[in-house]
């Protein structure tokens, strides 16, 4: 686990965003708010949170769209809903979806929807491997990119065979769209042309956005008015999201703006690493602005070199390692941000050789 003390310590930051203190934002969304004449939602009902659903539904090409507190409840809302209009509990997820690795089963004890895994783990699953599930699907979900296995996207030409089986076979075809933001970069396409071809599709505000959580379900008006009533249900109806609301509205602009340097940075980064031929980088080439990183060491050799680096250096360079499939191997997460747009390829190339001669030490 990350050394939460030692992390704060530190003068420099390599993924995603430097941190930032309550204080800072609090700061800063008061000043929007003063600026913009903002008033407090209630229960979800107010001009700032219309505007802002209304803003993103049109951004995605959607009839309609409701802010939700959590990713969690919106997406296996979205598929119970998708599964009751099909009459068919099937639903097809990649093994690696978030619905089945990081929501604790929730989809089975609370009786939303059956899941049926579709395509290989290490990869993005296509048409093909769709058209051999045998089963009637009332269901499928693609998530775009693929966070567990290093922000990888399907080709443009698999994504649009993908939509128009489901369309084709009647399948309602849900967008996971944690981190749409960064595949629209990836793609180098509009928002509305990636989430097109979509029956529904969930976005977050605090992982690409900066936003301090909270997210947004897409669809058509009955289906948003309908999946509504089961985020009450399922104690999603709190009293102000005014908070959660402003800390998104207020970046979204800015933060979309910037998703192209972000993979370009990314593309940069790719090209620093492959002076370390030890370390393997998923995918071969980056697809949006993340990666992952694979060290011919053990978790705890990692985690090590790590703390050394912030020790020695104030330099915090990664967060959770995770064990990889092969012994002695681990991987990190890298989310490109703020942090490595304000670090020069010299500063960047620095670091990382500190961590490798710290690697062949610990």
């Amino acid at each position: 686990m990350p050394n939460t003390n030692l992390r704060s310590q530190c003068h420099t930051f390599f993924s995603a965003t430097p941190p930032r203190s309550a204080a800072q934002d609090f700061t800063e969304m008061a000043a929007w708010c003063e600026a913009h004449d903002i008033q407090h939602d209630s229960y979800g009902e107010g001009k700032l949170i219309q505007d802002f659903e209304n803003k993103v539904a049109a951004l995605l090409g959607f009839e309609a769209a409701r802010f939700v507190i959590t990713g969690t409840m919106t997406q296996t809302v979205a598929l119970r809903i998708a599964c009751q209009d099909k009459n068919n509990r099937l639903v097809a997820l990649h093994p690696t979806a978030h619905v089945l690795l990081h929501e604790s089963s929730n989809y089975q004890l609370l009786d939303h929807f059956t899941p049926l895994k579709v395509g290989a783990p290490y990869r993005p699953w296509t048409v093909d491997d769709l058209k051999a599930i045998p089963d009637r699907l009332g269901a499928a979900l693609y998530e775009l990119p693929m966070r567990e296995i290093g922000g990888q996207l399907p080709t443009w030409e698999e994504l649009d065979a993908i939509k128009a089986y489901c369309h084709e076979q009647n399948i309602h075809l849900h967008l996971d769209g944690a981190r749409l933001w960064e595949a629209a970069a990836g793609y180098d396409k509009p928002l509305n042309s990636v989430a097109a071809g979509f029956d529904s599709a969930y976005v977050s505000f605090y992982k690409g956005i900066g936003g301090l959580g909270g997210a947004m379900l897409l669809g058509s008006r009955d289906f948003i008015d309908r999946s509504s009533e089961w985020m009450k249900r399922m104690g999603g109806n709190v009293y102000q999201r005014s908070p959660y609301v402003v800390a998104a509205a207020m970046r979204l602009d800015e933060k979309l703006a910037r998703m192209p340097a972000y993979l370009q940075r990314t593309r940069d980064l790719y090209q620093l690493l492959t002076r370390y031929p030890g370390w393997q980088v998923n995918p071969q080439q980056p697809h949006c602005n993340m990666l992952h990183i694979y060290f011919p060491v053990n978790l705890d050799t990692a985690n090590t070199a790590r703390d050394q680096l912030a020790k020695d250096h104030g330099v915090w360079l990664f967060g959770r390692v995770s064990d990889a499939a092969l012994p002695q191997q681990c991987y990190i997460e890298l989310y490109v941000g703020e942090a490595l747009l304000a670090l020069s390829d010299e500063q960047v190339g620095t670091i990382l050789g500190q961590f490798q001669a710290l690697l062949a030490t610990s």
